[in-house]
């Protein structure tokens, strides 16, 4: 069996294994332990487990994903969320479609101290769901802007799927995190246009006119502690005073303050919290044990070797084949989430951009293509026939068909694709802050 046909045969397992809802981290493992022993045998594969699971977690870097989640959990269960709409809405209010631009700002703010794409989208949709229902919002564009809006939550720092990258590739966390500032807000943004836009082509899914109260001192005690949090967090990092393993640690503490002051988190919600972390961490270094276990199979037939010298030989454009590998992104996207994705494929494809030339030194290159993979990962949490997203929050909203749902998101994909197009044309966009990060 050639080299190429074993690499197919052990991704199709993997995704027979999927197919029947073996859990993903299992599905990897499982197909990859087939290949490795069918190419080395028991001894060589028993010797390679012995230490796969030291060699990968012997890291301290990966200690910052647990406590990124821990802060977003500290900050769901904190009641921050509602303060974070309230605000939102009385910002956004005065417009046509304000409620659901109002939910996409609580997104991104409560983004920037949370991490998970799914947890922002279920916390903000608790909050936001039954206002927008009651303002007549249509099921349609509800759903689909809360599950957009969810997005939000892995496009602005901190970024779990971002963090996982830079261990991956050996990249600086904070240079990424600030290369994606510029285009998480451009997210943002694209998704209020497409909303504003969405209201006034088709009518009837939103009021004329929302009722909005004036903007109080108490609005703005209300967000100051997520200011703070961020403020405190990220101006530590860029400002030298801790590292961004350091700085999660910090953010955690800062956002369990934020949350007690509010009066809403109980002893039964904080011990909920450390449990959530526990399980989502457990779930994120499980898939790191099978991504790790399927690379190695994968390495050993040499394709991805392989595949790097192909494509360096062809006379083609670099950002043509970026184009393609981001085109697969979003194929992948209907079977896969977005972590599994770039444990997967980001050791495949990373060295083959690596050996393009973009013009750019090579640590910019790393960057903006981490961020290019970011942006493209966040389509299948909202594309059919998957898209967990929207799942979730039609899982939150009862009465409305999942049709329904998957017909809100297409305005947002729209947006997405044109935020693709144009951070993949000008790379400056997303390497600008980083210039500033030393």
């Amino acid at each position: 069996m050639s080299s190429l046909s074993l690499a197919g045969m052990i991704f199709a397992t993997m995704l027979v294994l999927m197919a029947v809802r073996v859990p993903i981290s299992v599905a990897m493992f499982g197909a990859g332990t087939l290949g490795y022993i069918y190419q080395v045998g028991l001894p060589p594969f028993f010797n390679n487990l012995n230490g796969l699971a030291f060699a990968r977690f012997a890291s301290y870097d990966l200690s910052v994903i647990p406590l990124f989640i821990l802060m977003g959990n500290f900050a769901t269960q904190g009641g921050i969320s509602k303060a974070l709409f309230q605000f939102a809405s009385v910002v956004m209010g005065r417009f046509k479609g304000g409620l659901a631009m109002a939910a996409v700002l609580a997104s991104a703010g409560f983004g920037a101290i949370c991490g998970s794409s799914v947890a922002t989208a279920a916390t903000i949709t608790s909050v936001a769901l039954p206002e927008m229902k009651r303002h007549g919002y249509s099921g349609r564009l509800a759903t689909g802007t809360l599950a957009a809006g969810g997005t939000l939550g892995i496009l602005i720092p901190p970024s779990v799927p971002l963090v996982i990258y830079a261990i991956l590739t050996e990249q600086n966390i904070a240079k990424l995190f600030a290369a994606a500032m510029v285009p998480g807000v451009i997210a943002m943004t694209g998704y209020m246009i497409a909303i504003a836009v969405y209201v006034r082509l088709v009518p009837g899914h939103a009021p004329e006119h929302d009722d909005h109260p004036a903007l109080t001192l108490q609005a703005l005690m209300g967000v100051a502690p997520i200011a703070l949090v961020f403020i405190v967090v990220f101006g530590g990092i860029y400002g030298g005073l801790f590292t961004p393993t350091e700085g999660a640690g910090v953010g955690a503490g800062a956002t369990f303050i934020a949350a007690m002051l509010k009066r809403e988190l109980t002893l039964a919600k904080v011990k909920q919290c450390f449990y959530s972390t526990a399980a989502a961490s457990a779930m994120i270094f499980m898939i790191f044990i099978g991504a790790d276990m399927m690379n190695s199979s994968l390495a050993l037939t040499q394709v991805p070797a392989m595949l790097a010298e192909v494509v360096n030989g062809w006379d083609i454009a670099p950002v043509l084949v970026v184009s393609a590998i981001l085109l697969f992104y979003v194929v992948l996207g209907a079977v896969m989430d977005e972590l599994s994705m770039i444990l997967l494929t980001i050791p495949i494809f990373f060295p083959v951009v690596m050996g393009l030339d973009f013009g750019m030194p090579q640590e910019s290159v790393a960057i903006w293509f981490g961020i290019m993979v970011l942006m493209t990962v966040g389509f299948g949490l909202l594309a059919p026939p998957v898209g967990l997203n929207v799942y979730v929050v039609n899982g939150m909203a009862k009465d409305v068909p999942i049709g329904e749902s998957y017909k809100g998101v297409m305005p947002f994909l729209a947006s997405d694709v044109l935020r693709t197009l144009l951070l993949l044309s000008f790379p400056s966009i997303s390497l600008w802050l980083v210039q500033f990060v030393g």
